[in-house]
């Protein structure tokens, strides 16, 4: 890619920019299923204390799937663990038919679990017990990942290359959100509007901030390198 084309380095975050974006809209609608009566009602008041309207509640994963389908919720919060079919087999039902994102909820925070849970199609996970400060970034994750997967689908239409912009886009978020220090929706948003502006796919503006980030680390490393000779021959010739 030419420097022209290259995309424009963003500016660091401001901290106190987007303070207010985790107040969701009335319009957010969420499905609960969770088959301990007690979690169910203290997260459904967690949800409705932040704006979001519950549509409907499950006590197992085979209802769970069957209201996303009739409420066509913005979000289906969903236990790993319930009876007649499973979180995460209920979770991938979800997904496959792209209905809407899901945060899974789990008093387990094993990796093997988490990356189940991930390959069926969850966008996010909350580790039980949880409070109302950890339920409100956890849907932010999930609602702002899947609004993700839904652009690079529209933009990709074949599966295996859509995995590969996605791995591709996964990863430069995470350099600009190391080096910029943005939060992970603010870095797709600054792929998303490069892309659009300098009229690339989200996958050339993603690729020319892992290159630019390979750069600098290796112009790093010369300089490193340079430093280190220069003190040797510094020592050399005193001595």
């Amino acid at each position: 890619m030419s420097a022209a084309d290259a995309p424009e380095t963003p500016t660091p975050a401001d901290p106190t920019e987007g303070a207010d974006a985790h107040v969701p809209p009335a319009t957010t609608r969420v499905v609960i299923a969770e088959d301990e009566a007690l979690i169910r009602l203290d997260l459904r008041e967690m949800l409705e204390e932040e704006g979001y309207t519950v549509v409907g509640e499950a006590g197992d994963g085979q209802r769970a799937v069957e209201l996303a389908r009739e409420h066509d919720p913005d979000l289906v919060i969903m236990d790993v663990k319930m009876p007649v079919m499973d979180g995460i087999s209920a979770a991938e039902k979800i997904a496959e038919e792209g209905i809407a994102p899901v945060l899974m909820l789990t008093a387990f925070s094993q990796r093997e679990l988490v990356e189940r849970a991930r390959d069926a199609g969850a966008m996010a996970y909350l580790v039980k017990p949880f409070s109302k400060s950890d339920v409100v970034p956890a849907i932010e994750m999930a609602v702002s990942r899947f609004a993700q997967l839904k652009q690079l689908e529209s933009e990709v239409t074949d599966l295996t290359q859509r995995l590969e912009t996605r791995k591709l886009v996964d990863r430069a978020k995470s350099l600009l959100q190391t080096e910029y220090g943005l939060t992970e929706p603010a870095a797709f948003r600054w792929i998303q509007k490069t892309s659009m502006d300098r009229r690339l796919s989200m996958r050339q503006v993603a690729e020319a901030v892992i290159e630019d980030a390979a750069e600098k680390q290796a112009a790093k490393q010369a300089e490193k390198q340079a430093e280190k000779q220069g003190a040797k021959g510094r020592r050399e010739q005193r001595s």
